[in-house]
């Protein structure tokens, strides 16, 4: 699809088109996506999508359509009346003794995880890694093969699975499934949600000492890009039931504080 040229906006109708642009950058950037990538994807150009997200292009509804499907989304959640889907109301009750653990790679979801799971008796199980084992490839490659909506739809399954196979279980999510409103609903609705936080230059320390390059490969802004995800997803990880920040702390310390996490939400009426 070649983008098409660009029509003028009238003065009045600036303010739609920022929002129009703050809403497909926040979307691209909660899902970890360059401004690249998406462009491939909608089949039109990095700097025509750079001038849509700055308000500064007026977008066909055939574009924005195309960024939506790009996206898994539907059009209208890109523009200013559309909402997202909400969690429906549930108690604690319906969350069982399952902790679901939330945040960007070096959160500590792994390490943490783990830990937690042994002083809880509990099992541990990474959504990815169970991905990878059912369709035998790195979850990477998946999501750039089959693209997000599909690599989206793997993990929806494999946690209704956990779901309903597990009472009690420590779940460490991908960074990005909270850009899928049905599936973080779902989460919300039947796990106890718990934001490992971090700050970016130690998310970004821990990803590199794990010998994991993909934040510096090729990208010299790759912590302005960290803090942009960052940024973009914090309000989606903000309606976790709990949080802890686990920056220049010790495994030990952290682990303490989730098992006291955990116990006083298992305890909640």
């Amino acid at each position: 699809m070649r983008a098409p040229a660009e029509k003028p906006a009238r003065p009045e109708n600036s303010a739609l088109l920022r929002d129009i642009g703050t809403r497909v950058r926040t979307e691209r950037l909660k899902r970890g996506a360059t401004r690249k990538m998406l462009a491939q994807q909608c089949q039109t150009s990095e700097r025509y999508l750079a001038q849509i997200e700055t308000g500064e292009a007026n977008p066909s509804v055939l574009v924005l359509d195309a960024i939506a499907r790009a996206l898994d989304l539907d059009s209208v959640d890109l523009m200013p009346a559309g909402r997202s889907r909400a969690a429906p109301g549930v108690g604690p009750a319906n969350r069982a003794r399952r902790i679901a653990l939330i945040g960007l790679r070096g959160a500590g979801k792994s390490t943490l995880g783990t830990a937690l799971a042994a002083r809880l008796g509990a099992p541990f199980i990474e959504i990815d890694k169970m991905i990878e084992r059912e369709h035998g490839a790195p979850a990477a490659t998946l999501f750039e093969v089959y693209g997000q909506g599909t690599f989206r739809r793997y993990e929806r399954e494999c946690l209704q699975r956990v779901v309903a196979g597990h009472e009690s279980a420590v779940i460490a999510t991908a960074g990005g499934l909270v850009a899928d409103d049905d599936t973080f609903a779902q989460l919300l609705e039947q796990t106890h949600v718990i934001w490992l936080q971090a700050s970016p230059a130690e998310h970004m320390r821990r990803v590199m000492e794990q010998g994991d390059f993909r934040p510096m490969a090729h990208n010299r802004d790759a912590m302005n890009d960290l803090v942009a995800i960052l940024d973009a997803r914090a309000p989606s990880y903000g309606r976790a039931h709990a949080r802890l920040d686990t920056s220049s702390r010790d495994v030990a310390q952290c682990v303490d504080e989730l098992t006291l996490l955990a116990a006083r939400l298992f305890a909640q009426p």
